[in-house]
């Protein structure tokens, strides 16, 4: 009798849940979800802020519809190389100052539901990021935390390697684990690998992978001793196309135009190949023989800032055009920016859209015409197609629509 009353009230559950109508159901797009395999015409249902229901076709109610006909539906992107901590201290750079940027008003207009401050805090200051911006933003803001304790202030603050403190970062990050997914070494321009070395040391002891933005010394440091000696499998090398003028060895041969073996090797080895566009950190001297040869990268990143976002990054979508346009095959620059930076950071909850994961998508229209990307020298090539973002949902929500394609477009009138 027991069992009897129990399945008749599961039963029930299950009709009671079946004749809810969802919060969102977007309908007719191509979704593209690496980590599932998925490459295809389906819909998708969202309630309570969950990926409810993934299928050829989902009948039911709703509070919203989305007709994403002729739309690329993904998961919500993943940038995990930004500068969010932003405040208004002079003289602090990236690290609660005026160079770094508020997320909302930069992410969710580009697909980007996730961002990772890629080490404008310290252990030092951590606690004010997290008050005034990653408790204060839609955008699932993260933080790679800086083994420089005071962040990246910029000039001699980033020098100080009695600053950098591997105990006291690590012991920082295991008590944010929610918000900490790793530590960052940026700037040092020192012939030294003791800062190099501080920071795995602090990922070793936290368990967390370490993001580097090497170079800096003349002559450089080498590039084979960081890649197959210094860094772990797992941990991150960013700003892996950039050519900065002797100061940091570049991942392509420039006089064979391949990718160096040691390069290859490393990336065997689990380096994770990361692009942190920036400013000044991306040439098409080396991307364009890099994807020649086979040499993508792992995940696809911005380094957003002030400097860079007006110049010739722009944006997540304009980063991940460009590959597009070198021959990046469309489902792995998605992969690139969903599920492979899940993977580095350890958050492979997020990157996909699983029945029963919270629902961050974006829905991308692929726009046809004459265009012109450049890089920072004006290294500049031409373009068919380039990503616009339709329409961003975070958490089960529409947080940005371009064109009003919701219907109703607000679902509360």
């Amino acid at each position: 009798m027991k069992r009897t009353i129990l399945s008749l009230c599961a039963a029930f559950a299950c009709l009671m849940a079946a004749a809810q109508p969802y919060d969102i159901l977007i309908r007719n797009g191509r979704l593209i979800d690496p980590r599932n395999g998925i490459d295809a015409k389906m819909d998708i249902a969202v309630r309570d802020g969950k990926v409810a229901k993934v299928a050829a076709s989902i009948e039911g109610a709703a509070k919203q519809t989305v007709d994403a006909s002729g739309m690329i539906v993904t998961p919500g992107l993943i940038d995990i190389h930004g500068h969010v901590f932003h405040g208004t201290q002079e003289d602090h750079y990236l690290s609660d100052g005026l160079s770094a940027l508020p997320p909302d008003g930069f992410t969710l207009r580009v697909g980007v539901t996730t961002i990772v401050d890629c080490g404008g805090a310290g252990w030092r200051n951590f606690s004010t990021f997290k008050k005034n911006v990653i408790d204060k933003s839609t955008t699932r803001v993260l933080s790679f935390l800086n083994i420089v304790g005071h962040g990246m202030r910029g000039g001699n603050w980033e020098q100080d390697v009695a600053d950098m403190d591997p105990k006291l970062s690590a012991n920082t990050a295991r008590g944010n684990k929610a918000h900490i997914v790793g530590f960052k070494l940026a700037h040092y321009s020192g012939y030294d690998w003791t800062p190099t070395d501080r920071v795995v040391e602090a990922g070793r002891q936290a368990d967390m992978p370490v993001i580097i933005d090497f170079g800096g010394a003349k002559p450089a440091l080498s590039l084979e001793e960081l890649f197959l000696r210094k860094l772990r499998p797992g941990d991150i090398y960013t700003h892996a196309y950039a050519k900065l003028d002797g100061s940091r060895e570049t991942i392509v041969d420039e006089s064979t135009n391949t990718v160096k073996p040691f390069v290859r090797a490393a990336r065997e080895r689990g380096i994770v190949f990361d692009v942190g566009y920036g400013g000044a950190s991306f040439n098409y001297t080396q991307a364009i023989p890099a994807m020649k040869t086979g040499f993508p990268p792992t995940t696809i990143s911005t380094d957003l800032h002030t400097g860079s976002m007006n110049t010739s990054m722009k944006d997540q979508l304009s980063v991940m055009s460009k590959f597009l346009q070198m021959g990046m095959p469309l489902p792995e620059v998605i992969r690139a920016s969903t599920w492979s930076p899940a993977k580095a950071i350890k958050r492979e909850e997020l990157g996909h859209l699983s029945v029963g994961a919270e629902a961050d998508i974006a829905i991308l229209n692929m726009r046809k015409g004459d265009f012109g990307f450049y890089d920072k020298t004006g290294y500049r090539v031409k373009g068919t197609e380039k990503f616009e973002c339709e329409m961003t949902v975070r958490a089960g929500k529409v947080v940005y629509d371009l064109n009003g394609i919701a219907n109703p477009v607000y679902a509360n009138r």
